[in-house]
């Protein structure tokens, strides 16, 4: 609603109130940005990355994919957890998104969904239904292309390559408590 104080404004003053209010709110949103809003597109790349579990989720979903073909001789029970944590880390990790590169974010939203597809798909299939996991194991490979893509065009953009590590190396004596 309109203040009736603005309307008995002269024009000219009008205007120039409404431009000031609309000034004053864009340099308030302005000064609500993060690190990862602010700068080059490299800072703001490498802002997002670090501020982010990008690397890890990315290395988790790929350990997820690798992980579900080895529990179907396990059974259904193996491949329904084993499924659903797959779900549950490609939805974890699309609450990043987006990242400060469009195409960037549109490759791991795209990437993420199929992961999650597959999810469904292999839980559905259980260890009983090979063409059912088949078909989750295609969505899966297509992620991993996309993950790829986006890696690349971070790297392009920020000049860094982003760790995909989950785990840390064990120690020369094979424990992992020292």
């Amino acid at each position: 609603m309109i203040s009736p104080h603005l309307l008995r404004m002269p024009r000219a003053l009008r205007a120039f109130t409404v431009g000031l209010l609309l000034t004053a709110a864009a340099v308030g949103l302005a000064s609500c940005a993060g690190e990862d809003q602010r700068g080059s597109a490299a800072h703001r790349m490498l802002e997002w990355v670090n501020g982010t579990t990008f690397g890890e989720d990315i290395g988790t979903l790929i350990a997820d994919n690798e992980r579900i073909p080895k529990e179907v001789p396990n059974g259904t029970g193996a491949v329904h957890a084993g499924c659903g944590a797959l779900v549950d880390d490609a939805e974890s990790a699309n609450d990043e998104l987006p990242t400060p590169d469009t195409q960037v974010s549109d490759w791991l939203s795209t990437a993420y969904g199929l992961e999650g597809t597959a999810g469904n798909q292999c839980y559905s299939a259980g260890a009983t239904n090979p063409t059912l996991l088949a078909e989750a194991e295609r969505n899966m490979i297509k992620a991993e292309a996309l993950y790829t893509e986006a890696l690349v065009r971070i790297n392009a953009i920020d000049g860094r390559t982003v760790s995909t590590t989950t785990t840390t190396e064990n120690p020369a004596d094979g424990g992992i408590f020292g």
